[in-house]
């Protein structure tokens, strides 16, 4: 008598790939609004380490140039020389695209960012 052996096919069912699928939407739910909050706040720490540069800058400029309270600054021609330049020559700018603007000498904080308060975290110092 011959007997014919049956192949088993392996394999996933429909139901289990789609548990599977189930499972990465959760978690690809949960993480990427964490990325996005993440990047938010390092833009943010970044905005404002540069707006601290700044203002040491506007500082060290005022006392070598013998500069008074209330006088203006010209930015960013009599900084260059008191912080780090980014690769292109230039003073870094605010990594979410605000500008930076100046007040006068002897104004707390000497330097801000357009979108100071807009975003959140904010780009403001402490």
């Amino acid at each position: 008598m011959k007997t014919t052996r049956t192949k088993s096919l392996g394999g996933f069912t429909l139901v289990e790939i789609m548990i599977v699928i189930a499972i990465i939407a959760l978690l690809a739910a949960i993480v990427i609004p964490n990325l996005i909050r993440a990047g938010a706040r390092s833009q943010a720490t970044a905005c404002i380490n540069n707006l601290r540069q700044i203002d040491t800058a506007v500082q060290q400029f005022a006392v070598e140039a013998r500069k008074h309270v209330g006088d203006i600054i010209v930015y960013p021609d009599d900084l260059k020389a008191y912080i780090k330049l980014n690769p292109k020559g230039e003073i870094p700018s605010c990594p979410a695209g605000g500008d930076y603007t100046l007040t006068t000498v002897g104004t707390v904080p000497s330097a801000l960012c357009s979108l100071g308060s807009t975003l959140s975290p904010a780009h403001l110092q402490p």
